[in-house]
């Protein structure tokens, strides 16, 4: 299966609604160097997947008036986490969550420690970033400007993986970059959902590296919705809360145009 998907939208937006976290589908291959059990895996999955998140994109989508652009993750963060940078020696790599995940959600034993996240980077992580960097030379080839909106979930009560669980867990918690992040992009978000939080429990943005720190034209916001407004926790079905949310999501999309 193709590991990811750009969606087109029109031609004249600049938006990029960016999915990396919501499948639960594992290659065969990529199973079998996993140490988890398949109930013990599932349980995972529903902890660990940002659950009806693309589908949430895919309405939102169809509500705007001029339509994003989507590029969504086909494949379980558990494979490689596209939003991880592996030459970093970022924080998520002291709890196993770097590029190549070898803790779980609760701390245990995911893959061994030793374990050489080459292979998968190089078949996933690699590819994934390129197919990402090109689709925001397009949105600014076309437009002259893009704006990634990262669509993300995260669970009601903190998971003993969070470094900054201690922190408020508003309804939307608005992730922000420094650099990418222009205060008109934070204004117009919390004008579409309400009440929104800044940061906390999780922070930053995704652009990819080609861009990131160096091109303004570039602008990025990460949208982390608390699962209990949406959705039975954890990796249950999703309630009349998404709709309302996609609504939000796309009166963002049609503000950014």
């Amino acid at each position: 299966m193709t590991s990811f998907d750009l969606l087109p939208g029109a031609e004249d937006s600049p938006v990029i609604l960016h999915v990396p976290h919501s499948a639960r589908e594992i290659p065969a291959d990529v199973r079998a160097g996993i140490l988890l059990d398949g109930p013990a895996l599932e349980r995972e999955l529903d902890h660990i997947v940002d659950a009806h998140t693309a589908e949430l994109a895919a309405v939102a989508a169809g509500l705007a008036r001029s339509t994003p652009w989507r590029f969504v993750n086909r494949l379980s963060r558990l494979v490689v986490d596209p939003e991880r940078f592996p030459d970093e020696r970022e924080e998520m790599l002291a709890v196993g969550m770097g590029a190549v995940y070898t803790r779980t959600t609760h701390r245990e034993e995911l893959r061994p420690a030793d374990t050489d996240p080459e292979p998968l980077i190089d078949r996933y992580f690699r590819p994934y970033a390129r197919a990402m960097s090109d689709a925001v030379a397009g949105r600014l080839a076309a437009v002259g400007r893009a704006v990634i909106i990262d669509v993300h979930s995260y669970p009601s009560a903190p998971l003993p993986y969070e470094l900054h669980g201690e922190g408020p867990r508003p309804p939307v918690c608005l992730g922000t970059d420094s650099f990418h992040t222009p205060p008109e992009l934070v204004a117009a978000a919390r004008k579409a959902f309400g009440e929104a939080g800044l940061d906390s429990p999780f922070s930053g943005t995704y652009v990819p590296l080609e861009f990131y720190g160096r091109d303004p034209r570039v602008s990025a916001l990460m949208v982390e919705i608390r699962r209990d407004t949406y959705m039975t926790e954890p990796g249950g079905p999703a309630g009349p809360g998404l709709d309302r949310l996609a609504q939000a999501l796309a009166i963002l999309v049609d503000a950014l145009r």
